[in-house]
């Protein structure tokens, strides 16, 4: 089969194509046709050397595909050949087969392409697991999303708007502010000329929001800490700003704030199962309606992944960045 390799640690232009044989499923797997992967920054951060799979993993980079299971792994059960479906992987998805566990797969939303499907599984696991179990965001209560505009933020938008929250968030310009009120915040906030802090304030009453979903990390934990109401739970999710910063406990203490965080690579399968299957009873009824639906920015032939991560990495798309086989 063809696949996309990492050359060496490096910059785009490391991921080649190249022959790769054939994934055999093992029990309580399956083997996928790929027809779609998605795009994520944790492959960007694969590619440059910062983000090594987990033990057991592929080396091929892809942590999201749709495609047509071709072949069931022994013991497996749920699935058969000629099913429809997008799997959230551990690696390999940037290849024409991939090995998924069974697990971790679930069916193509009625209606829906493989294309789009392949831009649900790492963003919608993510925000699910974080903004819901993590976050415990209950109807009624407020959300900040920062990074609005992101696969993670336009997810995290439209799940916790049809969830029955309010949603603000921040972007980094007018196009993508506009964009993400399109999908259900209430009110985007762009970081580059506006202070997040006292726009929230000021939006709610002085109270602040009950839930800070944040990839940033950095110096902007103080400012999110700032913006929480009582009560209030921080959700880090990466560390795009740096994995460093000063925390005020006294803050923390008096404001009963809860401070949190997780990946999900390395999250076990039964862990990971566990997710599929509250997506499956929760978020595919809003899916297959088209309540919630995934973004995608813009489409590239598997062969130019070196030109969807310099897209990814220039940081102006909206949405997700699919690869199609």
């Amino acid at each position: 089969m063809m696949a996309i390799e990492i050359t060496k640690p490096g910059g785009p232009e490391v991921l080649v194509p190249a022959e790769r044989p054939m994934p055999t499923p093992a029990s309580g797997d399956v083997l996928i046709q790929v027809a779609a992967a998605g795009v994520n920054r944790p492959d960007t951060m694969q590619r440059a050397g910062r983000y090594p799979p987990p033990p057991g993993a592929s080396d091929i980079p892809g942590l999201e595909i749709a495609g047509t299971i071709v072949e069931v792994g022994a013991a497996t059960t749920g699935w058969h050949t000629g099913d429809r479906v997008c799997a959230l992987v551990s690696g390999g998805g940037y290849a024409e087969f991939c090995v998924a566990p069974a697990r971790q797969c679930l069916p193509v939303p009625s209606g829906m392409d493989f294309t789009h499907a392949a831009a649900i599984p790492e963003t919608f696991f993510t925000v699910w697991a974080n903004v819901f179990e993590l976050g415990r965001l209950q109807p009624g209560e407020s959300i900040l999303v920062h990074g609005g505009s992101s696969g993670i933020g336009t997810t995290a938008i439209q799940l916790a708007r049809a969830m029955s929250s309010r949603v603000f968030t921040t972007a980094g310009s007018a196009e993508k502010c506009a964009a993400c009120e399109q999908l259900g915040a209430e009110l985007a906030i762009n970081y580059r000329d506006t202070d997040f802090v006292a726009a929230i304030r000021s939006a709610t009453g002085g109270k602040g929001v009950d839930v800070v979903l944040d990839m940033v990390g950095g110096d902007y934990l103080p400012r999110n800490l700032e913006v929480l109401a009582m009560d209030g739970r921080l959700v880090q999710i990466a560390v795009m700003g740096g994995v460093k910063a000063t925390l005020n406990l006294v803050t923390m203490m008096q404001r009963r704030l809860t401070l949190t965080g997780s990946t999900l690579r390395p999250r076990s399968v039964a862990e990971k199962a566990a997710i599929a299957g509250e997506l499956f009873a929760r978020v595919w009824p809003l899916l297959e309606a088209g309540t919630v639906r995934p973004v995608v920015h813009a489409t590239f032939p598997l062969r130019e992944a070196a030109e969807a991560h310099r897209v990814m990495e220039a940081g102006a798309h909206i949405g997700k960045l699919v690869l199609v086989v």
